[in-house]
């Protein structure tokens, strides 16, 4: 995996969580907060922490996030900042600008001014427990696209089946990205066209909601 470099504004319980799960993935990322605090306790786990005030735009360029690929904003409740330093990351060129957003208002407010993915945090943990609960199998929706999610399903109708005899691809617009046999426990990923399913697999399918339904695997 190619290393990107991250830049993560707000280092609250988000922001910070946040960044560290990129850096246990292997990526490159720059904390910033106001709070002297916060930079304390993000030094020893971020690549780098500078402690400025994003919402002055000069701050953001003397830092040089003008390099960076993607920036999260997550600065708690404050409407107002985080829609201003989401202006001036994209007056900054930033490609990628992701932000937290309190409500659905803030959102729309947000997508405005050029934010490139909103997330309202409470939202989406609400939307994956209950599918979780509604959809046996159900794994989560990904966070570039809505209507994309990951789905387990148990073998039976496959039995016996080549991938490319399914040709879940051309059939359904899905794929398969992984199988577990029966009798394993662990997960193969990227399985090949000449693999053969079997009664009792769980195979993990990534495709548009709508198309999940018409499988029976």
């Amino acid at each position: 995996m190619a290393k990107e470099q991250i830049g993560v504004i707000g280092l609250g319980k988000f922001g910070f969580k946040f960044g560290q799960t990129l850096m246990n993935l292997g990526q490159e990322v720059l904390g910033i907060d106001s709070d002297p605090e916060k930079i304390k306790l993000a030094q020893d786990t971020f690549t780098q922490v500078y402690e400025a005030d994003a919402t002055i735009k000069a701050a953001l360029e003397q830092i040089g996030l003008e390099d960076f690929s993607h920036v999260l904003v997550s600065v708690g409740d404050d409407i107002a900042a985080s829609t201003m330093i989401s202006m001036y990351l994209k007056e900054l060129g930033i490609p990628k600008v992701w932000v937290k957003a309190t409500n659905t208002d803030h959102e729309k407010l947000l997508h405005k001014v050029g934010a490139d993915e909103v997330i309202i945090p409470e939202h989406l943990a609400a939307n994956q427990l209950a599918n979780r609960i509604a959809k046996p199998g159900f794994i989560e929706y990904l966070p570039f696209d809505k209507n994309m999610v990951l789905e387990e399903f148990t073998v039976d109708k496959w039995d016996g089946k080549k991938l490319k005899e399914i040709d879940l691809t051309n059939r359904y617009n899905v794929q398969i990205i992984a199988i577990k046999r029966a009798e394993e426990t662990l997960f193969a990923f990227i399985p090949k066209a000449d693999d053969v399913l079997q009664a009792g697999d769980t195979i993990v399918v990534i495709g548009p909601t709508e198309q999940m339904e018409r499988l029976s695997p």
